[in-house]
This record gives C-alpha cells, sequence and structure tokens, in this order.
C-alpha cells in the first residue's frame, strides 16, 4: 500500500531533502515515542516528540526532544531568551500546529514558529520525527532538518 504524502513530506520533497517514511501500527490514539522506537526496532535516543510551548510574550515555541527525555522548561526559556515557558493544552495542539496529538510533525505547521531540538540530535546520523499523521514518522539526516527550519539546537532535556 502507497503512503499517502503529508504536508510535512511535500515540504522535505520541495526542499530536495533525501528522507524514509517509516509507518507503524497503532489504533486511534498516540503512541508515546519509546513505543514508537519499540515498533520500528530503533535506539530511542534516535527518535523525537515534537512538543509545543507558549512563553510569556504569548510566542509559540516548537520542541524537538528525544522520546525518552523531557522537556526541561527552565533550559527551554533559557534557550529561547525568555523569562518561562509552559506546555500548551493537549486541546490546543490542533489549533496552534494544524496536528493531532501523536502525529504533530515539526514541519508544516499551520504557522512557521521558533524551533529547537535538543543538542543530542547532532551526534546522530540520522532522526525519526512525526511524519505528520499517527502512525508514519519520518526519518532524516539531523542537520539537513536544522539546515530547512533554521532550527536551534540546545541542551533543553532532563533525562
Amino acid at each position: 500500500m502507497k503512503t499517502v504524502k503529508t504536508n510535512a513530506m511535500r515540504l522535505l520533497d520541495k526542499a530536495h531533502i533525501t528522507y524514509q517514511v517509516h509507518e507503524y501500527p497503532h489504533g486511534d490514539e498516540a503512541v508515546d515515542g519509546e513505543n514508537v522506537a519499540k515498533l520500528l526496532n530503533e535506539d530511542v535516543s534516535c527518535v523525537f516528540k515534537t512538543l509545543i510551548t507558549q512563553a510569556n510574550t504569548k510566542e509559540y515555541l516548537v520542541w524537538m526532544v528525544p522520546a525518552a527525555a523531557q522537556l526541561d522548561l527552565k533550559k527551554a526559556a533559557a534557550a529561547a531568551g525568555v523569562k518561562h515557558v509552559e506546555m500548551i493544552p493537549v486541546r490546543e495542539i490542533t489549533k496552534v500546529s494544524g496536528y493531532v496529538r501523536g502525529g504533530c510533525s515539526p514541519l508544516a505547521m499551520k504557522k512557521s514558529y521558533r524551533t529547537f531540538i535538543d543538542a543530542s540530535a547532532l551526534s546522530q546520523d540520522h532522526i525519526y520525527f512525526s511524519g505528520g499523521k499517527i502512525g508514519l514518522q519520518i526519518e532524516t539526516a539531523p542537520g539537513d532538518l536544522i539546515d530547512l527550519l533554521q532550527i536551534t539546537a540546545a541542551d533543553i532535556t532532563h533525562r
């Protein structure tokens, strides 16, 4: 069965970035990143989840962190140069990003937001992240993704 192109894949195609698509079995609910890594038979340190926060300035910020790690809100705020950030409520994910929980890709959101990735990505040959729907992961070189979105790499997690 052929995979239907998502907006995230179209953006990568337009930028001529090499990537692979990986599908995994799922129900209607989101699958946490650690289980995605198991389903893909991949090291969990290569699988990244996409999180969205709102800063005290009301700016939305996007964060890519390894599936087994937690976003450190203090480190995140410092990386973004704001006083503080808070996770947005789950009910706002679709409104802000255009994606559903569990299928939120850092690529091709409704609007362009400043995006950050945990510095651990820089030591990986490839990373996985949501392709824009539940059950779909994109694999690509982190440098290509960083260049495409002008992502800032920073120490933003606590494990």
